[in-house]
């Protein structure tokens, strides 16, 4: 017979069981239906249970989740930042941790003080919860707002919602639609909660099925021609400086036969070297583009007296200058850099000595149209992003996914990506180095899109949009506080039933 701390063992070991299948809904196996299968076994996990043993049923469902949806961290340090396994694993381990704590520790409050309401108070309490672990993680020590509940349902009727309250919308209603599929195991008991809870969600799919029709921007009369230029470099010639001229010669090459196109894509860092450093090259694809009444977009770092920026510049009938705002600690830039600079070669990877650009940048312009430009990670940023898109016509983000190898890293950005067209109601383009290179329309659906690892073309249409969708203008705050809402008012309520 078990012990009650066996049972006790055995229900963590589901937990983690349950977080470790919920990547299955996220790319690139596209299941959204698992996601809600996995939040509705935490949330059946969690019935009942004091707050120690929420909080660990919590921590091991979330180190399933990021142990197995964040893997690809592990190649980004071993293969492309060349540590050692052992100290890539530990590495991915504490990273892996980290992001574990901080979902496992705002359910404690949930273990603390509603464990024992009904199934009715259950259906608000958790999305909430769930939404505000996500926050948290969006900004904690810079954030990872990565493996979101909301990003798997870019695709369903759900995506309707999207337009009006972001991602973080998305989470809620999901998480909410787990919470009303856990209480079938109180349909003996208290079938009202499961019926209340079924009826709601039919409530939330169905209305996001109507919202996905609905037109939030308007279509500019003309069409935009675009070239994005996917060249495939491997990273270790990419950042050899012996290989720059060759570098310098294939893009030449390949864009020579695009400047029939209005605007050529290259990508994030597509130039490997210092803008001031290749001012003559620079200043001959500029006349090269204006002369063909084109115009070029490349990513390229850039110094201002002695601070390195990220930076995407543009070339011929067109204007601006754009340099990354969130940098990505370690890629980018190294946290504590006087201590850990030259311990291990990690932390000395090419180009991590950047500066943040500005908060208030101007957008780019491509002839009478604007481009708001998210650089690489910060397409995940779904708050960034909504700050500037609202006055652009066209978004663009451009990106190196070779660190992420061929785990599926690359497809978890690229559907993130889809979502900020979605909530911005914008077209978006996607100019990568190895892939996922694409076109995306306003409603988050790709029109087209190159196989990764391949030296390739897209060339394609897009139409400019104006307008604004509620989300550029309110961002995440109408769900974060809705959250705040339900927790708080959640609590006070326990607390007076508690307290007679």
């Amino acid at each position: 017979m078990l012990t009650p701390r066996q049972i006790r063992i055995g229900w963590r070991l589901l937990a983690l069981l349950a977080g470790a299948l919920y990547p299955l809904a996220l790319a690139p196996f596209d299941l959204p239906l698992f996601g809600i299968v996995s939040a509705a076994a935490l949330c059946a996990l969690l019935k009942d249970t004091s707050p120690r043993e929420t909080f660990l049923r919590c921590l091991a469902y979330a180190l399933g989740l990021f142990g197995v949806g964040a893997s690809w961290v592990y190649v980004s340090i071993h293969v492309y930042g060349q540590a050692p396994p052992p100290l890539a694993a530990l590495l991915t381990a504490l990273f892996v941790i980290t992001l574990a704590l901080s979902m496992a520790l705002p359910f404690t409050l949930y273990g603390t003080l509603l464990r024992k309401n009904n199934p009715l108070v259950v259906l608000f309490a958790f999305p909430s919860f769930w939404v505000l672990a996500e926050w948290l993680r969006g900004w904690l020590f810079t954030g990872f707002p990565w493996l979101y509940l909301g990003n798997s349902h870019v695709d369903t009727w759900l995506a309707g919602w999207a337009p009006i309250g972001g991602v973080l919308a998305l989470s809620w209603m999901a998480a909410f639609s787990a919470a009303a599929l856990a209480q079938a195991g109180n349909l003996r008991h208290r079938p009202s909660g499961f019926a209340a809870g079924i009826l709601l969600t039919c409530l939330l799919w169905l209305w996001g099925s109507t919202l996905a029709e609905k037109q939030w921007t308007e279509p500019s009369k003309s069409t935009l021609s675009v070239a994005l230029l996917q060249p495939a470099l491997p990273l270790e010639q990419k950042w050899d400086q012996n290989a720059l001229s060759n570098i310098l010669d294939i893009y030449a090459e390949d864009t020579e036969k695009l400047w029939a196109n209005d605007l050529v894509v290259w990508p994030e860092s597509a130039i490997p070297e210092l803008r001031h450093r290749v001012d003559h090259y620079l200043n001959w694809m500029d006349e090269r583009a204006s002369q063909q009444g084109s115009t070029l977009i490349t990513g390229i770092p850039t110094q201002q007296g002695s601070t390195l920026f990220n930076s995407v510049i543009v070339l011929g009938e067109g204007s601006g200058i754009y340099h990354k705002r969130h940098l990505v600690p370690f890629g980018e830039y190294v946290p504590l850099e006087q201590l850990l600079r030259g311990t291990i070669r990690f932390f000395d990877l090419p180009m991590s000595a950047f500066s943040g650009g500005a908060d208030q940048q101007p957008l780019l312009r491509v002839g009478n149209h604007t481009i708001a430009t998210a650089i690489c990670y910060e397409i995940v940023y779904q708050d960034l992003v909504a700050s500037t898109a609202a006055d652009a016509d066209i978004l663009l983000t451009v990106s190196n996914d070779t660190w992420f190898g061929t785990s599926i890293g690359p497809h978890q950005h690229f559907q993130m990506a889809r979502l900020r067209a979605l909530e911005n109601a914008k077209p978006l383009l996607r100019g990568t180095n190895d892939g996922i290179t694409a076109l995306i329309d306003s409603r988050g659906v790709v029109q087209a899109q190159l196989p990764q690892f391949e030296r390739a073309v897209l060339s394609g249409e897009i139409t400019p949009r104006t307008g604004s969708t509620p989300f550029n203008r309110f961002g995440s705050w109408p769900v974060v506080l809705w959250s705040w809402v339900m927790v708080l008012l959640l609590l006070w309520v326990g607390r007076r039933k508690s307290e007679v």
